[in-house]
């Protein structure tokens, strides 16, 4: 692998990419961050990162909406990873023309910049919502895939368009598959950080959804490294390949277990506002990583445990930025 590289990460501001561009860094690219412009000037969660990172990369705001400023960020670098995404399923059953236009017109800016521009590397981020609730376990590449949300239908709708790329223009691309992940920075919107700031805020009552569905839960540094492991292997051009630690656990046995570790005097209670519509929930995700090991190094470097450790100390220096006292949609 060629050491420098000119790496653009789009969804950089977010949680996943907040990641990939610090362990890039760390390696000794040249990262551009691309960040969702605002009049705020905020660049998300790259605003906490530690300051000798931050002098490290170029930040560059825009909108991956937008097909212009997508080309301007990706002229001159060598890989892209598009992380970009709107990510949160309840929200997507109000406004699904969102998710339209930045999961599946951003994705295409991307695709498009990239052909124009011969990117010689481009990572495209799927999701195991594609999936649906599992078929079979575990839930390898060949699994069907079931657009049980609207975002789960721009997803697959924004892989496939990356797989019409590849196998019309020949291009460099892959499609990356992470299961479950949780960690440092993550939004409150997801199911762990849900448990982690409402238990450190000191409520007894946990406000959850359903308690049955299992997850497969990757620590957001194995994820990120997945990308990175992924992006410098010549045989996944062409593959779509999952993130997966091939375990699972159910939300109940996962709420049970913070409990355990923050607060043994608290309960759980069912949030009727939290639970999916039947047909929309999926109950089960158990993922393969058989893929990801044969093709690339990768292999999870964290256990659950120390995963779940490193984010509870994240939450208790961090709470404030959370709104614990709300169900974040």
């Amino acid at each position: 692998m060629n050491l420098n590289k000119k790496i653009l990460i789009t969804g950089a501001d977010g949680f996943i990419g907040s990641h990939v561009v610090e362990q890039l860094v760390k390696e000794g690219h040249q990262v551009k961050a691309f960040a969702y412009y605002n009049s705020f000037n905020n660049w998300g969660w790259l605003d906490d990162l530690p300051k000798d990172v931050l002098n490290e990369i170029e930040v560059f705001t825009g909108d991956v909406r937008d097909p212009n400023g997508v080309k301007e960020a990706m002229k001159g670098m060598d890989e892209v990873y598009h992380l970009a995404a709107l990510i949160a399923i309840p929200f997507s059953y109000h406004s699904p023309d969102t998710y339209v236009d930045t999961n599946i017109k951003g994705t295409l800016n991307v695709l498009q910049a990239a052909r124009e521009l011969d990117t010689s590397r481009l990572l495209i981020t799927s999701t195991s919502e594609v999936y649906g609730t599992a078929q079979y376990v575990p839930i390898d590449e060949a699994h069907p895939y079931q657009g049980q949300s609207p975002y789960s239908a721009t997803k697959i709708g924004a892989d496939r368009l990356a797989e019409s790329f590849y196998r019309s223009f020949n291009m460099p691309i892959t499609i990356v598959r992470p299961f479950n992940t949780y960690g440092p920075r993550q939004s409150a919107r997801a199911v762990i950080p849900t448990i982690i700031t409402q238990l450190l805020a000191g409520k007894t009552d946990i406000e959850l959804g359903s308690l049955t569905p299992t997850r497969d839960f990757n620590f957001v540094k194995d994820t990120a490294n997945g990308f990175i492991e992924i992006a410098k292997s010549s045989n996944t051009i062409g593959e779509e390949i999952n993130i997966a630690t091939q375990q699972e656990i159910s939300i109940g046995e996962l709420a049970e277990e913070l409990i355990r570790q923050i607060n043994p005097a608290a309960s759980i209670i069912c949030d009727e506002q939290r639970l999916r519509p039947e047909n929309s929930e999926v109950n089960r995700l158990l993922g393969s990583n058989e893929k990801i090991k044969r093709l690339t190094n990768w292999t999870p470097r964290y256990t659950f445990e120390e995963g779940l450790a490193e984010t509870i100390a994240f939450f208790k220096d961090n709470l404030s930025k959370y709104k614990a006292d709300i169900y974040n949609i």
